[in-house]
């Protein structure tokens, strides 16, 4: 039989468990579950995500610095003339959206990279960088291939941006006062354009989580293959579990 590697790269024959949720709602906390109710992004920034109209307007107030200051950046790229650095002008919005698509994956792959299920003190240390090539073309899930990952400091990401830094340190304050062990930064870039990916992470004692080494080629085959159906391995008592 064949180990539970393989089906990472073979989509499983059965119905999927509930995946472990990675939008948060920024204002109440809540954990989306995708197969009853999708997160709205906020349309300034396409970055953060709550779960009604209701949560999104009461937290304005506090989100709007780093709102518009995200797009902010985002219009800057469509001034910048079309080159290696920035070739496209909706290079930006096309980040974004990858980012949405792919969050489960990239989650598990910053997971995965600073070894948090074995050293959860890694989280406080390093990031995960990764590096991605861009393809102009119609299909969206096409657009983007890995290059090259990374594991950086921390302070690579926290120390250019202050309101990132101030933004990222919010949710670390948040997570760890519900008892989770802080925020993994993911930074996801493509020629002068990058896209941070903060995740708060529960205790390693909640997340069943197979400990992967292959996180590299399994990240790279998702990606490249145009595949957006990504859900982390469990092997448990009862078998292997999808989500």
């Amino acid at each position: 039989m064949a180990p539970a590697a393989a089906n990472y790269y073979t989509p499983p024959t059965h119905a999927p468990q509930k995946q472990r949720g990675y939008r948060i709602c920024d204002t109440c906390g809540a954990v989306e579950n995708s197969s009853v109710q999708k997160f709205r992004l906020c349309g300034g920034c396409l970055t953060t995500q709550y779960c009604s109209p209701e949560c999104q307007k009461s937290h304005w107030t506090s989100h709007k610095a780093i709102c518009q200051h995200t797009a902010a950046q985002l219009s800057g790229v469509k001034q910048q003339p079309i080159g290696p650095s920035y070739p496209d002008e909706n290079l930006a919005k096309y980040l974004r959206k990858f980012t949405s698509t792919h969050a489960s994956l990239l989650g598990w792959a910053g997971f995965q990279a600073l070894q948090l299920k074995r050293i959860p003190a890694n989280i406080r240390q390093n990031a995960l960088l990764i590096e991605l090539s861009y393809h102009p073309c119609k299909e969206s899930l096409f657009r983007f291939s890995v290059a090259e990952t990374h594991i950086v400091p921390r302070s690579y990401v926290t120390s250019h941006d202050p309101l990132v830094a101030a933004d990222i340190e919010r949710r670390e304050d948040r997570c760890r006062r519900s008892g989770g062990i802080g925020t993994l930064i993911i930074l996801v870039q493509c020629g002068g354009i990058s896209q941070v990916m903060p995740v708060e992470v529960d205790p390693p004692s909640k997340i069943a989580w197979d400990s992967r080494e292959d996180w590299k080629e399994v990240l790279r085959h998702f990606v490249d293959s145009g595949r957006s159906d990504f859900k982390p391995i469990s092997t448990t008592a009862r078998g292997v579990v999808y989500g």
